[in-house]
């Protein structure tokens, strides 16, 4: 392993590169990245890269997409280009038009975790760390928010305006494998641990845990607090993270099984592949890439 880890150094180097992963990718991707972070960091990160040529990019492929909106003039690379968010595909471009049509009068948002194809038709975009300060800063009394119907429903508990999910049941897989009853089976468990989960999940989920957090904020809140055990509500590796930032903490997970598949294709061999031969490259059609900007860089300033 220190063999491959030496070549994927040496290549970084050799090609100006730097590696980029979400806080789900697996143990042996978080050891090797430059920079981890949930969606909204991994958007302010790509945000920030000047002084490098390439862009390997461990997550999924609306991850890949938007670093190459913010860098079109850089090589962006995925390891693995089966590396797909189903919820992603949940919304294409012709569903958002058609609710575009029906819904004249509402504001788009949609979440950063939606193809580029939808998000060049969006007034903004947000994350689960701060969709409701970006709903904020439209001033449509009515929003097509999509595609993850429980960020829009939480969204909904915090502002005085409408929110229409787009789709109307567009979802994680990996969130809404949690029930209420899990919680409570833990709870039995673990009595004196709070539970987090994540904004992906249910509202009965959500309404029986401790905090609602999305994963760059479930770090921080781990960090500050006096407590010592957690039980975790979102994708397994999560854990993972914490785990190595934050020692000293019990964390549980809320499901061994909260596994996105698609997020563990990415393998230290893969990430050396791309490296290496600068490829699977992610390309963004050239007036797909500049409508989209529009909305990305609207969601990254009302994140300030």
């Amino acid at each position: 392993m220190s063999a491959l880890h030496d070549e994927i150094n040496r290549l970084k180097e050799e090609k100006n590169a730097i590696i980029l992963a979400h806080n789900y990718q697996p143990k042996e991707i978080q050891e090797i990245a430059d920079f981890l972070g949930d969606s909204l960091e991994l958007c302010i990160k790509a945000s920030q890269i000047e002084d490098k040529d390439l862009v390997v990019f461990c997550g999924v492929d609306f991850m890949a997409e938007t670093a190459y909106i913010l860098n079109p003039d850089k090589k962006i690379v995925i390891p693995d280009l089966e590396a797909e968010c189903p919820m992603a595909h949940m919304l294409p471009e012709e569903e958002l038009l058609k609710a575009k049509e029906e819904h004249p009068d509402a504001g788009v948002i949609l979440y950063v975790n939606s193809i580029a194809e939808a998000k060049q038709h969006a007034d903004t975009l947000c994350t689960s760390a701060n969709a409701v300060k970006v709903t904020e800063s439209l001033p449509h009394d009515k929003i097509l928010f999509g595609p993850d119907k429980n960020l829009g429903m939480h969204v909904q508990k915090s502002i005085d305006k409408e929110i229409i999910p787009t789709p109307k049941d567009g979802h994680c897989y990996v969130h809404r494998l949690f029930h209420v009853e899990d919680i409570e089976l833990k709870r039995e468990q673990y009595p004196n641990a709070v539970v987090i989960c994540h904004p992906e999940c249910s509202p009965e989920v959500q309404e029986a845990c401790d905090e609602i957090l999305s994963t760059g904020r479930m770090l921080k809140f781990i960090a500050e607090s006096e407590k010592e055990e957690f039980i975790i509500g979102t994708e397994i590796d999560m854990i993972t993270r914490i785990n190595s930032e934050v020692p000293g903490k019990k964390l549980y997970p809320l499901l061994e099984g909260a596994i996105c598949k698609t997020m563990k294709l990415h393998t230290l061999e893969k990430v050396r592949d791309a490296l290496k031969n600068e490829a699977p490259e992610i390309i963004v059609p050239k007036d797909v890439a500049e409508k989209s900007l529009k909305a990305v860089q609207h969601m990254l300033e009302s994140s300030k």
